[in-house]
């Protein structure tokens, strides 16, 4: 058989976590429709520390704007300002230790 080394740093390329990124902000912005969705009609919700798992997991960009898009959570101030919050502190560290911190 002939089997392929895989090594680590073909897996955490560029491009992977870029793609990583657009997926996990498009479940982002899915969670908050599906969320408001359910909230309207009166059925099982998902758990607000589900919402900040995904936008700790990267996804703030589509979870904001899901937030505002479906006008859901914006009257609690810990989403209003805790998943800007958490996106900027994700941003700030993506640039320090993957641009210069070289």
């Amino acid at each position: 058989m002939n089997y392929q080394k895989i090594e680590f740093s073909n897996i955490f390329t560029m491009q992977n976590f870029i793609i990583y990124l657009i997926i996990i902000n498009i479940i982002g912005f899915f969670i908050m429709w599906l969320d408001k969705r359910k909230a309207e009609k009166g059925k099982w919700r998902i758990p607000e520390k589900t919402l900040f798992i995904i936008t700790g997991l990267g996804g703030g960009i589509g979870t904001i704007a899901g937030m505002y898009t479906f006008r859901h959570k914006t009257q609690k101030l810990q989403f209003v300002v805790g998943l800007p919050i958490i996106t900027i502190l994700e941003i700030v560290a993506i640039l320090y230790f993957g641009f210069i911190k070289k």
